[in-house]
């Protein structure tokens, strides 16, 4: 894979980079289907299932604290990328909002153009995770995700939804569109857990 967009992390990166991964010069865009145009002002953010159903607009979102984050990036595909900047919400933030059933053990989000993936509350909870608008000081741009995603550091990439729209809390795992497809239902880099069956 080391050419001209992906190299071999150094001594000094190894510690950070999992298993089977190469770093990448630029920041790949990987999507399945079209990308979804929706602007902020059409933008709106649904909580559902085992919750109190509420719907926030943008203006509403970006009224909660706003943070800057920098992660790691680690793509199921085979490359990271290191210290990513971004900026939005966390997630524990968000969560102040939420009256959550305690049946609740796991979320499915919800995505513009019919995407979804699954996460364990207890991944969903963790005080890194965040909703990010901004990219490296711009807004996010569409073919990553924008105007909003999730980012889950600790799990590949595919965890971390694109045009991310709501999340419906379930009292079990509901397999979301790759999970569906054979990739493992968790994601965890440095355990590889790539595919289902691992």
């Amino acid at each position: 894979m080391p050419g001209k967009f992906f190299e071999k992390p150094t001594a000094q990166e190894s510690d950070r980079v999992p298993p089977g991964q190469y770093l990448a010069k630029g920041f790949p865009v990987l999507s399945y289907g079209e990308t979804p145009q929706v602007t902020p002002e059409e933008w709106i953010f649904q909580i559902s299932g085992l919750a109190t159903s509420k719907t926030l607009g943008w203006s509403e979102f970006m009224d909660l604290p706003q943070h800057e984050f920098t992660a790691d990036f680690h793509c199921v595909t085979r490359w990271s990328k290191l210290d990513v900047t971004w900026q939005g919400v966390k997630v524990l933030d968000l969560m102040e909002l939420v009256e959550l059933d305690p049946k609740a053990t796991h979320i499915l989000q919800h995505c513009y153009g019919g995407y979804t993936t699954n996460l364990t509350l207890e991944d969903f909870l963790r005080p890194e995770n965040f909703f990010a608008h901004t990219l490296e000081n711009e807004p996010l741009p569409p073919d990553h995700g924008g105007p909003m995603r999730l980012v889950v550091p600790h799990l590949y990439a595919w965890k971390s939804s694109k045009w991310i729209k709501g999340i419906e809390f379930c009292d079990r795992e509901e397999l979301g569109f790759w999970e569906k497809n054979g990739y493992h239902s968790r994601g965890e880099p440095w355990a590889q857990e790539r595919y289902a069956g691992r």
